[in-house]
């Protein structure tokens, strides 16, 4: 299987069966992914050099205005797709599997996790992988220490106050925060 196959598959939300040859084929990538993070992590980098290094962790080109804050963790790497004129702070991590599209201008904080994986509930089925894709719309902010959980769409204009942990869809121009997340304001 190769790496593209793989991804497609992961993007598609079927389940990967714990231990299966795509299972296999996943961790084979996630040692990539592993290798580029500690370079990306464990020396200084100018800007120039990390919008390399994401670039070679997603395998898509990331544009001029981006920007990163290291350290950064992705287990995965090749399902993440940012638009422009992206920033993610410190200390986040991405378990992309499932998909992660982040849109223009958004912002991410310190210590974000964004998870596309569930497992089975069934202690039989406890290893098996169920990827669900994580859409964040355009000009979203994401506030320090929130989790946004698998299958989660955040609509253009939100914001996601810090800590929340975010377990359903959040429409356009809205604030939620909490646990689990709530609308608390609309923005005009």
């Amino acid at each position: 299987m190769t790496e593209n196959e793989l991804t497609k598959l992961m993007s598609s939300g079927n389940v990967v069966v714990g231990g299966s040859n795509e299972h296999i084929c996943m961790h084979v990538v996630s040692e990539q992914a592993r290798e580029i993070t500690m370079r990306l992590n464990n020396t200084f980098h100018t800007a120039e050099e990390i919008r390399e290094l994401f670039s070679e962790l997603t395998g898509k080109k990331v544009d001029d205005a981006f920007g990163l804050f290291p350290p950064f963790y992705s287990d995965y790497g090749k399902n993440i797709t940012v638009g422009k004129n992206v920033f993610i702070n410190s200390g986040c991590c991405f378990q992309d599997q499932g998909g992660i599209e982040i849109g223009n201008g958004v912002l991410i904080g310190q210590q974000v996790v964004i998870a596309t994986l569930n497992h089975g509930f069934e202690p039989k089925q406890r290893h098996d992988l169920l990827p669900r894709k994580v859409t964040i719309g355009d000009n979203v902010w994401i506030g320090a220490h929130a989790t946004i959980l698998p299958g989660v769409t955040i609509g253009d204009n939100a914001i996601i106050g810090a800590g929340a942990v975010v377990t359903k869809d959040v429409p356009s121009n809205v604030v939620v925060a909490g646990v689990p997340a709530k609308i608390i304001k609309q923005i005009q």
